[in-house]
């Protein structure tokens, strides 16, 4: 008994679109705003290790921009400038380590 399926790539194509990971509105720029304190201010590693002090504080400022810019609830804007200030801090530990 022979069975026959029938993909549709239209929906499949759809479907892995939705699955990829969406950035938050303003991420790039928070991004950017974290590296930026980070050469201009205090760094986010030292010593191979990360400076929660530091990071939380460019987190902080970058929040109230990011709030100032987006008019979104303190909450979401916190939210976002920690994943950027951690993922920046991430790739900094990185490039230290080589």
């Amino acid at each position: 008994m022979s069975l026959n399926r029938r993909i549709s790539w239209t929906a499949a194509t759809r479907t892995m679109r939705q699955d990829r990971v969406a950035l938050p509105a303003g991420f790039l720029s928070a991004r950017a705003l974290v590296e930026c304190f980070t050469k201009t201010r205090r760094p986010l590693v030292v010593a191979g290790k990360f400076d929660r002090a530091a990071i939380m504080a460019h987190a902080a400022a970058v929040a109230k921009a990011h709030q100032l810019r987006t008019a979104c609830a303190w909450g979401e804007a916190m939210s976002v400038s920690l994943k950027a200030a951690w993922q920046v801090a991430k790739v900094a530990q990185r490039a230290a380590a080589h």
